[in-house]
């Protein structure tokens, strides 16, 4: 895949731009739920010089996008967001001291030799712009404000109003994250809610570790009501796909996305998006029992993209691929 293009629009993703989501009060509960969010996006980008994009502008939505640069561009690419927003980026390979050029705000920044796995925190709001020699690879995190903001809250700090930009900095949670998604960028689609969740997995990273907050009150420990625990589970096994966002889900306990997400897992003693997986198992089990399907035709029905995804998953979890443990019940 070769990428040539050059916009300047919120369209540059691949997908039209649609209205902002809504937004939560202060005290969680939606405001207004008839605004659907843009999905998050994920892609794998190989750039060479017949590549035109001299701007990249991202939209309003999480994105995790791995970038190769196949030879030496010397043409600076600009960076700019449709909304407040941060550039998380890992590299996944070293580069030798210039073989990369960062400037913000039109300043050219020092950065030296870079360390495999190393990442950088830049405001897009500074317009970040960047040009390497051949062999660049890194992984761009495209984190909304807003989404850090309401993380922020909901561990009980203020509004994380200054997040502290850092270039070439050994970070090994980045680096964890980055690493686990090197397998998928470019050959699996993960779902909204597996996206949804990793957002605020670096939200609350990012907090924690670089903004410059006060800690106010203790984060919202609760867990589900009984209500809530039994609306949850009947739309998670509606939706195995993991098409349901965390945002919808948050809804219909009426709470916001990342207190919903604390209160599921001290409830569950797992994330949302490892539920939905072990629902799925439960699914492709009952499956695998009582009717004689292919493998193929259990995966789908239990909600996975396709049977690669559904056999290394059943291995993972249960211990044995789907084809034996059917063979020994």
């Amino acid at each position: 895949m070769r990428a040539s293009v050059g916009s300047s629009s919120c369209m540059l993703e691949g997908r039209a731009q649609r209205e902002e989501p809504s937004k939560l009060s202060t005290t969680g509960a939606w405001e207004a739920m008839t605004v659907e969010a843009l999905e998050p996006w994920t892609n794998l980008l190989r750039l060479d010089r017949s590549s035109m994009m001299p701007n990249h502008r991202y939209a309003d939505r999480f994105s995790v996008v791995r970038v190769m640069q196949l030879d030496d561009r010397f043409e600076p690419i600009k960076k700019t967001t449709c909304v407040p927003s941060l550039l998380v980026s890992v590299f996944v390979k070293p580069m030798s001291a210039g073989g990369y050029h960062l400037s913000l705000d039109g300043a050219t920044i020092p950065i030296g030799e870079i360390p495999a796995f190393n990442a950088s925190i830049v405001d897009l709001e500074a317009e970040p712009t960047m040009c390497s020699a051949r062999g660049l690879d890194y992984i761009h995190f495209h984190m909304r404000r807003s989404a850090i903001d309401e993380t922020a809250s909901e561990l009980g700090y203020d509004r994380a109003s200054a997040i502290r930009s850092v270039v070439n900095r050994e970070d090994i949670v980045l680096a964890q994250v980055a690493r686990s998604m090197l397998p998928v960028l470019g050959t699996e689609h993960p779902s909204p809610l597996a996206l949804d969740q990793l957002e605020l997995i670096l939200g609350a990273h990012l907090v924690q570790r670089y903004a410059e907050a006060n800690k106010t009150r203790a984060p919202t420990s609760r867990g589900l009501a009984a209500w809530q625990r039994r609306r949850v589970t009947e739309l998670l096994r509606e939706s195995l796909d993991g098409s349901l966002r965390l945002a919808e889900l948050a809804q219909a306990c009426n709470l916001s996305v990342s207190h919903f997400s604390r209160s599921f897992k001290r409830t569950f003693g797992v994330s949302c998006h490892q539920w939905l997986i072990q629902l799925r198992i439960e699914r492709a089990k009952a499956l695998l029992s009582a009717a004689d399907l292919s493998l193929t035709d259990v995966a789908v029905k239990s909600g996975f993209a396709d049977q690669a995804t559904f056999t290394r998953t059943f291995r993972r979890i249960v211990g044995v691929p789907p084809g034996r443990w059917r063979r020994e019940q």
